[in-house]
């Protein structure tokens, strides 16, 4: 089977109409971008690729002059629009390899657990790099190859074995017929952000989760907290997932003044 687009993931996945769910999940994307951002959030104009039902989007719009929204999930992005009117709130249903905004648009991009789920992650990376504006900055959040339970089927060592032997482990458990999602390693995804220059904010929210509104995550205090800075500070390879902030270089820029 041909690895193609993941059309009408929402049909299949309850937690992206999970009101109070994805929401917590923009209260950290705010708290991080507001401190990583030299400007105002109220000033900047933001794009969130592959938002699904628009519920994250919808907070984003409190705190940005603008959000769109855009997605490949066409039944997504009518829940979207029937359910959120705000003035500064766009929705559209789009290929996030193929925008059809012009280069250097956005101020903010915002891609979360998205990658593996495109056909070419890289054709995600270079347009995101595209539209969004020299010094712009994507928050980027993405599982690690290297987890012991994948999120998606709930599944022991599944994006860890070979996919042809994924796909019969679905089978055999009965929750489907192919492993679609496809993880990278810690070093795969720094190679495929490697145009970008990278702050990670994993060890700093594992460190403190009450400061970037991520208690959802992990209590600190807890064994698992306890665990988890362990990790984060002798073996980041390992940890299941990433938050990074990624900047585009000012280059672009700089030679249009020089030009």
């Amino acid at each position: 089977m041909e690895r193609g687009y993941q059309h009408g993931y929402s049909g299949s996945v309850t937690s992206m109409f999970d009101i109070e769910g994805r929401r917590r999940k923009a209260r950290t994307m705010v708290s991080v971008l507001s401190e990583c951002s030299d400007r105002p959030l109220a000033g900047l104009h933001a794009l969130n690729v592959g938002g699904s039902a628009g519920i994250i989007d919808e907070y984003l719009s409190r705190h940005f002059a603008s959000v769109t929204g855009i997605d490949i999930d066409e039944t997504a992005i009518q829940f979207a629009r029937k359910t959120f009117n705000n003035e500064n709130l766009h929705f559209e249903t789009g290929d996030a390899m193929a925008l059809r905004y012009e280069a250097d648009t956005f101020d903010v991009v915002v891609c979360s657990q998205v990658y593996e789920h495109v056909p070419d992650a890289g054709k995600l990376m270079a347009e995101m790099y595209r539209v969004l504006k020299p010094g712009g900055k994507i928050y980027f959040a993405a599982g690690n190859r290297l987890m012991y339970r994948e999120p998606h089927y709930n599944l022991p060592l599944l994006a860890v074995i070979p996919r042809p032997l994924a796909h019969r482990y679905l089978r055999l458990v009965g929750k489907g017929e192919y492993y679609y999602e496809k993880h990278f390693t810690y070093w795969g995804l720094k190679h495929l952000v490697c145009s970008f220059s990278v702050t990670d904010y994993t060890p700093l929210i594992i460190r403190d989760p009450d400061k970037y509104q991520a208690r959802y995550m992990m209590k600190t205090g807890t064994l698992k907290h306890g665990l988890a800075r362990f990790i984060s500070r002798y073996a980041i390879w390992l940890v299941p997932g990433y938050i990074w902030v990624l900047e585009k270089p000012m280059t672009t820029m700089r030679n249009a003044e020089v030009m």
